[in-house]
């Protein structure tokens, strides 16, 4: 998890590991394709230059594109909003789960990158709760059969987050009472 996503710039710093070698691609160019591998130490010293080639890395285009994600995102202290939103998501989807702990299970996950488990017992699988909460005008993303994943954008706001929490216990109001 890289560029933000996880409340500080790159995921392993959530780990308190500091890798040899890691790898960095789609949010890297805010959409533009682009891929970048950093190392360090005798790990920076395995390719030379020629011995590996790259799709999306370096070309000028990426470049800028991938320079202009970083200057936007220290510029515009958007860590700071996925922290605090990331926060707040955490803190909403806690809330529903003790309100439908028949339904969801554990609350998981950093920054904007959360995930929600569905009970085995719940009956419905993931990508059903996900088609719910697109009736509801939320979308939702199944990791899996059992985890609901929320990946909203690093700059949503305060009443986008609770806006996207009332819709997504809706659907799973509505879900428990077709159960019922």
């Amino acid at each position: 998890v890289g560029m933000g996503r996880s409340g500080s710039l790159w995921g392993h710093e959530q780990l308190g590991v500091e890798p040899d070698v890691f790898t960095s691609a789609k949010a890297l160019g805010g959409g533009v394709p682009i891929g970048a591998m950093m190392a360090k130490g005798e790990a920076a010293s395995v390719f030379g230059p020629g011995d590996h080639a790259s799709t999306y890395g370096g070309n000028p285009l990426a470049c800028a594109a991938g320079l202009a994600v970083a200057e936007y995102l220290s510029e515009h202290n958007v860590l700071e909003n996925v922290r605090v939103r990331g926060e707040q998501l955490a803190a909403g989807l806690e809330d529903i789960t003790n309100r439908y702990p028949s339904v969801l299970g554990e609350t998981r996950g950093w920054g904007l990158l959360r995930g929600v488990v569905i009970k085995e017992d719940a009956g419905c699988t993931a990508a059903e709760l996900v088609g719910d909460a697109m009736k509801e005008g939320l979308l939702l993303v199944a990791a899996g059969p059992s985890v609901v994943r929320f990946v909203p954008p690093l700059i949503v706001n305060e009443d986008e987050i609770n806006e996207a929490l009332a819709r997504f216990e809706k659907a799973i109001e509505k879900r428990v009472g077709e159960s019922s």
